[in-house]
């Protein structure tokens, strides 16, 4: 019989709050993190805004020198994943080596360390090559993130990324889950991580025009999913990560379970690199495996937390794939999309999504989705617009949709 996971720990760091008792409050109250990009100049760029994390303290999770080696997404994982470990109430520095072989640690990334080769580049075509890092090959290669957590903490379980996209964080709690329910290890920490933020990851987004190139002066009202008027994603930075627990080993411990993750399914409508099928039939499709594996119901379901881009295609398709999943149901149960108030933090987004969805079934609370001014005919659910609403979940769906025709849906359980 498979075995259980639960959450235990949680640790943010978003566009809108750092630490997880903030990111509550903001997304409770709506509070927008999109802002002015500060961090290079983007003059000759349409797009000039982001969901960029203002005042993270780098350097307080990684070393001066060692700062100029690695992605900034490195000091951004290492520190969500210690205030998920405090939150779980584990502490490596007092486990032994056979506790710290019994923990893994599975990261989700959409672009890895993506701007750290940028820069590295920069530094080869402008001529001050001896300012790049030596460790410009394996500090750019994906596969190292998950290394440098797990080399911070100690940790000697699995050690993996996994890149598919925008789904690339949802998968890696899948994964995860995978993994407790079959007894391979008792404890996972997992999320994800992404820094898209540099010019030539901007420039690329923007010749695909797929940003908002409408709201430079008005960055908070940027992001505006099923809005009638949306234009485009706005590009986000962040780290979401958790501790994936076997449920008697959380027991045991005597640890707070947030919620019970008891679902996941993924599909590959195999159609386009980019675009998405309009029938929604495999964003659907992924969503009824989760449910199916969670033994869960069309009317069991309580709340949904949505891909919710902001494009015209997606924000349409996601629609209509909710209305296969879920029938007549999909119109009664409420549906926010994190993305209005942070931006798209790429493949992060599916583990933020999970935070958000969290926070709701803790508190009783929906998060809205905000800048929804002008309804969308073709987007006519329940997305929870404006102003947060009191709603008990039990049973939630956290979805997510990815380039290259991929979909990753997870069912979470308030634990019983």
């Amino acid at each position: 019989m498979a075995k259980r996971a639960v959450i235990t720990g949680m640790g943010v760091i978003s566009p809108n709050g750092i630490g997880k008792e903030a990111f509550c409050r903001a997304i409770l109250a709506g509070k927008s993190g999109v802002r002015r990009i500060t961090r290079f100049d983007t003059s000759n760029l349409p797009v000039q805004i982001a969901g960029e994390v203002a005042d993270f303290d780098e350097l307080a999770w990684i070393d001066r020198h060692e700062r100029k080696h690695v992605s900034r997404a490195v000091p951004m994982a290492i520190a969500a994943s210690a205030e998920a470990l405090r939150d779980a109430a584990l502490d490596p520095g007092t486990m032994s080596t056979e506790d710290k072989r019994a923990i893994g640690v599975m990261l989700g990334s959409g672009g890895g360390a993506q701007e750290f080769s940028e820069e590295q580049y920069r530094h080869y075509f402008q001529g001050t090559v001896k300012q790049a890092s030596l460790f410009s090959i394996p500090s750019g290669t994906m596969g190292t993130l998950s290394s440098e957590v797990s080399m911070r903490f100690g940790f000697r379980g699995f050690s993996h990324v996994f890149t598919t996209g925008c789904t690339s964080s949802t998968d890696a709690l899948g994964y995860a889950l995978r993994q407790i329910q079959f007894a391979s290890l008792p404890v996972m920490l997992v999320g994800g991580v992404d820094v898209p933020l540099a010019p030539g990851i901007m420039k690329g987004f923007c010749l695909m025009k797929i940003m908002t190139p409408s709201w430079n002066g008005a960055p908070e009202r940027a992001s505006r999913p099923f809005s009638r008027d949306r234009d485009g994603f706005v590009v986000a930075e962040g780290a979401w990560m958790f501790v994936l627990e076997e449920y008697e080993h959380a027991r045991s411990r005597g640890v707070h379970m947030y919620a019970e993750v008891t679902g996941y399914g993924s599909t590959c409508e195999a159609f386009h690199r980019v675009r998405l099928a309009e029938c929604g039939e495999e964003p659907a499709r992924a969503i009824e495996l989760a449910m199916r594996e969670a033994g869960a119901r069309r009317e069991d379901i309580d709340y949904v937390n949505l891909h919710g881009t902001s494009t015209q295609l997606n924000d349409r398709i996601e629609t209509r794939a909710l209305k296969l999943a879920l029938g007549d149901r999909a119109r009664s149960t409420p549906m926010s999309a994190l993305k209005s108030q942070i931006g798209h933090p790429q493949g992060a987004c599916g583990a933020a999504g999970v935070a958000a969805t969290l926070i709701a079934m803790h508190h009783s609370q929906i998060p809205p989705t905000i800048n929804l001014e002008h309804p969308d005919p073709e987007c006519d659910l329940d997305y929870v617009p404006d102003l947060g609403r009191r709603h008990e979940v039990e049973h939630a769906i956290c979805n997510c949709i990815a380039f290259g025709s991929k979909n990753s849906a997870l069912v979470l359980r308030r634990v019983a």
